[in-house]
């Protein structure tokens, strides 16, 4: 007699979720259903609906109508709790960790059951054990205090902490730009344990505006645009350019380097020497930091912001603008409104007599908006209003709308999506030839190839400098590993 193995059920399953925050329709009739032993990549621009539908699966949001199933069965007064116990965890794009509170003492948060005696000692291995399966010699220790962790070891944390198992093991987990801090052997890393996790059984929704991770590691692939689902289908059926097109963007080719140009006689606007090789930046040039994370880039940045910007009071005509990577720790004002938070870089050319010139400022701001497409029917609206990638393009609008000739940037494109890379990379290169100078560290490949000149960092030296046609992916690898140019 032969027996049947029976249909696997979906995990979850989403069935026509509506979703509307005043006049803006956020989920317009979503529908999709996440099965054992597959990764989906979900896909779309900043706004498409990404972060609602995540909100929707893991329980944080009540479809206004639809419903949520799982294992073939309704689930009523789905939420937080409920999603759970179901085996749903989730990586937010914005990290959630508790920066006063030690790694174990967060695994404590998100595992409610580790109390009574030694609940320490458990949470210590859990995350412990976790973090050595996903990122091998990831040196954190689990009574270190989040706050003093970089946030890419942050990152790291959260990823472990969704994958690890203390009573309830994980069936879903919900990546959300989970590489958007990690350099690229960490993320090889982190997609090499999805591969694993989804062979073994489980399931995995991967959320990138990185669309090669989204190719090599999707099995399905859904493309969401203005709140509705747009295509779907498996991961072969896409390549690059396809993807790009069904998010409703046209396909461009990469950015290239600027050639044809010497800067070798143009003056030298940032000077810094340390340990290893001595820094510098010229007028009109794009320079680039690279190398494994949390190597000491960001420690220049901040040394050459200091260099440049000298007290706390704000120069009427700015040295230097800076572009936070983690913008919710050093980014945005979280209570001010977006108009607010982009013209704050800017109040030295908006104001009059002491008071600023609102309708001046109104404007600035609208130019902006349309110039790289913040997606909110107002400026006024709070700034925590906006997905996670259009705050980010706030930032950048806040910076590049000053007059300061030097702008830093620290890994600044995390969570934005490829279209808005693709304008920022045209505006960046259109300000460099008009004289202005960038400096940019970045732990995507392709965006540090996009730079003049590239410093490569390790153990918090620069190890090696790499100009022109050195600058290669080979090449910043080798230096990064082994401490000198291939």
């Amino acid at each position: 007699m032969t027996h049947k193995t029976a249909p696997a059920h979906p995990i979850i399953e989403v069935e026509d979720a509506r979703i509307s925050f005043g006049a803006v329709r956020a989920l317009d009739g979503v529908s999709l259903a996440i099965m054992p032993g597959e990764c989906v990549g979900l896909v779309g621009h900043n706004g498409a609906g990404k972060s609602t539908i995540v909100n929707v699966i893991n329980g944080g949001l009540t479809p206004d109508t639809g419903r949520v199933a799982s294992n073939g069965g309704a689930l009523e007064r789905y939420g937080i709790n409920v999603a759970r116990a179901h085996g749903v965890r989730c990586v937010f794009q914005e990290l959630s960790l508790c920066p006063n509170l030690t790694v174990a003492e967060n695994v404590r948060i998100m595992h409610r059951n580790l109390g009574g005696a030694g609940w320490r000692g458990r949470a210590r291995r859990i995350i412990g054990e976790s973090l050595d399966r996903i990122f091998p010699d990831h040196g954190i220790d689990g009574d270190e205090t989040v706050g003093t962790l970089s946030i890419a070891e942050r990152q790291m944390v959260e990823i472990a902490m969704a994958f690890s198992d203390a009573g309830t093991p994980p069936r879903l987990v919900i990546l959300d730009e989970p590489t958007s801090s990690l350099d690229a052997s960490l993320a090889r890393q982190m997609l090499t344990h999805v591969r694993r996790f989804v062979e073994a059984g489980g399931a995995v929704i991967f959320i990138s505006h990185i669309l090669h991770e989204i190719l090599a590691t999707a099995d399905r692939i859904i493309v969401m645009k203005d709140g509705r689902i747009v295509a779907e289908r498996p991961a072969g059926g896409f390549d690059a350019n396809s993807l790009f097109e069904a998010m409703g963007s046209v396909a461009k080719g990469a950015a290239a380097r600027r050639q044809n140009r010497d800067l070798a006689a143009a003056p030298i606007v940032l000077r810094q020497t340390g340990s290893g090789l001595p820094f510098t930046a010229r007028e009109g040039e794009i320079v680039g930091l690279a190398g494994l994370s949390g190597h000491g880039q960001t420690e220049m940045l901040l040394k050459l912001h200091a260099l440049r910007s000298g007290n706390w009071r704000p120069r009427r005509d700015p040295a230097v603008a800076f572009v936070a990577g983690d913008r919710r720790l050093n980014g945005i004002f979280e209570l001010w409104s977006i108009l607010k938070n982009l013209s704050v870089a800017s109040l030295g050319d908006l104001t009059r007599h002491g008071l600023v010139d609102e309708k001046a400022e109104e404007a600035r701001a609208e130019s902006w908006k349309a110039r790289i497409e913040i997606r909110t029917q107002s400026m006024a609206n709070p700034v925590l209003s906006l997905s996670g990638g259009n705050q980010q393009k706030v930032l950048f609008a806040r910076a590049l709308s000053t007059r300061a000739p030097v702008v830093l940037m620290d890994d600044p494109m995390r969570g934005v999506d490829v279209g808005t890379k693709q304008e920022v990379y045209r505006i960046i290169r259109s300000e460099a030839e008009a004289g202005r100078t960038f400096v940019w560290y970045s732990t995507e490949m392709e965006e540090v190839c996009l730079c003049d000149r590239v410093y490569v960092f390790r153990e918090g030296a620069i190890v090696a400098e790499l100009d022109g046609d050195e600058v290669s992916e080979k090449n910043i690898l080798a230096a990064s590993f082994q401490g000198a140019a291939a």
